[in-house]
């Protein structure tokens, strides 16, 4: 296990630690950015995207929420939020609706990153066999399609996937705006 301790020069909690990719987010921002994990093995050995806890833990002294790395199917970063000693009802509220509202995130771009990684595979292997073309060429490199023919797949994925963007859209401004009357 890799730990490193940071005195309290650079953020003020007494002790911090960067384990694995995970970091506070205060000692982020004082050292430029967090530590990169080298791949999912170190994360946690993600299998898919039912299954994205690390299983770490910071440490019981921590103050603060830890970013994690960026999930390998939504592209985000998983937070473990931290919970006060004495957190008020208001403050649980708050904390489980960002739980809630991560979770729900997660997926929406997990599930949306694979179908438009499936896809997009789907529309080259189409077109390059219209054009009598195979995935690889002599040399195994992998064969690509130009700039304008990648743009009708974007396009069309795009129009296609309209509802679902302004569904997640609506939600996040619902979201928003039932955070902003629970803070009243």
């Amino acid at each position: 296990m890799i730990m490193a301790a940071v005195g309290r020069g650079l953020h003020g909690c007494s002790r911090c630690c960067v384990e694995l990719g995970w970091c506070c987010p205060r000692l982020s921002s004082a050292s430029g950015g967090l530590s990169r994990a080298e791949g999912p093995e170190k994360r946690g050995g993600t299998a898919g995207p039912e299954s994205r806890t690390s299983g770490f833990r910071p440490p019981s002294h921590s103050c603060h929420d830890w970013i994690g790395p960026p999930d390998r199917y939504s592209n985000l970063r998983p937070v473990i939020f931290h919970i006060p000693k004495y957190e008020s009802l208001l403050e649980r509220r708050l904390r489980e609706l960002r739980q809630e509202t991560q979770v729900w995130n997660q997926q929406f771009w997990a599930n949306q990153n694979i179908s438009f990684r499936k896809e997009k595979e789907e529309f080259v292997c189409s077109r390059l066999k219209a054009k009598g073309l195979e995935l690889r060429d002599e040399r195994g490199q992998k064969v690509t399609l130009n700039a304008e023919e990648m743009a009708e797949f974007y396009k069309v994925f795009l129009s296609k996937n309209f509802k679902k963007h302004l569904y997640y859209n609506s939600w996040l401004s619902s979201s928003y705006l039932y955070l902003m009357g629970l803070l009243k």
